[in-house]
């Protein structure tokens, strides 16, 4: 089960506990706002090695179960399993179907047994684990030899425009971290697995206002969730400066946010 420690994580990074909470009062909104999450896990299951049949796949951080299920339709012949930190996302997944079976759990610990897993896929959830390190370990214990590590994370340099914009508003942390591409590349050279692709690749969208983006956010469960964050209520002035900042950026399609996508493929040794 979830291990949902109190304390400020590593690195920065949110306690687990407020992500959980976070993207469990999401989940009834998170599927009409997710155009990101739905071009990066499409962009991901892309990537997935062709041909591929796993007697089991684990899809982890499954949020809504939306790729959960595509996952089926797509290997029929397999056994799915959808899991995530968030109990709100796994009732909301749960009735639409999917997998076989739906398990609270957490990336740095597994659930799983070991060689239990010929695909793990994950798109859009490891940003939020403080450890990245033990994610990738736990992968590796759970994947059968032969099986595949496909995810999708975010990376320094993500939505840098709001993060900019906040910086000239009032210089507090309003905008998540994430680590560096680097990171990804050092981490997934160390860890055992045959790093088959590693790319990073920017996902800009456009709003009409910074209200729409934060309004997104929120919707997603993704709005602030650093330790050091401010707060009680933004005040008129400071929001005022922001919008300010952020008009400096405007494009003809609009205000952009600029997403810094990391795709992975990583294959278990035979």
């Amino acid at each position: 089960m979830t291990d949902l420690s109190h304390a400020p994580l590593p690195g920065g990074l949110p306690d687990k506990r407020q992500v959980a909470a976070s993207f469990s009062r999401a989940a009834a909104s998170y599927d009409s706002v997710a155009e990101l999450q739905r071009a990066v896990g499409s962009q991901l299951l892309a990537r997935l090695p062709a041909g591929m049949s796993p007697q089991r796949w684990l899809d982890m951080g499954c949020g809504t179960g939306h790729f959960s299920r595509v996952l089926a339709d797509r290997l029929p012949a397999s056994q799915g399993i959808a899991l995530d930190i968030a109990e709100g996302m796994l009732n909301h997944a749960r009735p639409l179907g999917g997998a076989e079976h739906f398990i609270a759990g957490d990336a740095e610990r597994l659930p799983l047994q070991n060689a239990s897993c010929g695909l793990i896929f994950s798109s859009l959830a490891v940003q939020w684990c403080a450890n990245f390190e033990a994610v990738l370990g736990e992968a590796y214990r759970v994947l059968q030899p032969g099986g595949v590590l496909v995810f999708a994370s975010l990376c320094v340099g993500t939505l840098e425009e709001l993060r900019k914009s906040w910086r000239a508003a009032d210089g507090l942390v309003h905008v998540n971290r994430f680590r560096t591409f680097e990171a990804y590349q050092q981490l997934c050279a160390a860890s055992g697995l045959r790093v088959v692709n590693l790319e990073r690749r920017p996902h800009v969208l456009h709003y009409p206002d910074v209200r729409s983006l934060t309004h997104e956010l929120k919707a997603l469960g993704a709005h602030n969730l650093n330790p050091g964050r401010p707060g009680g209520l933004t005040g008129r002035a400071r929001i005022v400066a922001l919008v300010h900042a952020y008009e400096q950026f405007r494009q003809a399609q609009g205000l952009p946010a600029t997403y810094q996508v990391v795709y992975a493929v990583l294959e278990k040794p035979l």
